[in-house]
């Protein structure tokens, strides 16, 4: 489709902002729907350890957040992992998971997959809260 200036204009559907099959989240609620049942899907006793713990969803990351350069973020989680934490001296911040929806929506090729990255993100920011760092999460199978 071409307007009078010969330019060319993006579909209702363009490939390259939306996935076909409809893998995007219908809204930021739905998107926060999966975060929380992926929250909720965590076993029962790490929930009174994630009580302090903000978790945030936002469109995008900000650009390079932290100097790894050329990776886009899926999560991030902000704060200090619970076992290098001094017990006299709690944290003056709460820690803070942020997940974010675009890229993650843009790497899932449908709505099932789009569910089961959310889990993995989730997953993945939440052992980094435990102090669980990434070479352990490939060991595991999580990274």
């Amino acid at each position: 489709m071409r307007d009078r200036h010969a330019r060319h204009r993006r579909r209702d559907v363009d490939r390259r902002r939306r996935p076909v099959d409809g893998a995007r989240a219908t809204s930021a609620e739905r998107f926060v729907r999966l975060v929380d049942d992926a929250l909720a899907g965590l076993p029962r006793g790490f929930l009174p350890y994630l009580e302090h713990v903000q978790v945030r969803v936002e469109d995008v990351p900000p650009p390079d957040p932290i100097g790894a350069g050329d990776e886009v973020l899926l999560g991030l989680y902000e704060g200090v992992p619970r076992p290098e934490r001094d017990p006299l001296h709690p944290p003056l911040h709460p820690d803070r998971i942020t997940l974010y929806r675009r890229p993650l929506e843009a790497r899932a090729r449908n709505r099932r997959d789009l569910s089961d990255l959310v889990r993995h993100t989730v997953i993945h920011e939440v052992a980094h809260h435990f102090g669980i760092d990434d070479d352990r999460l490939d060991e595991l199978g999580w990274g």
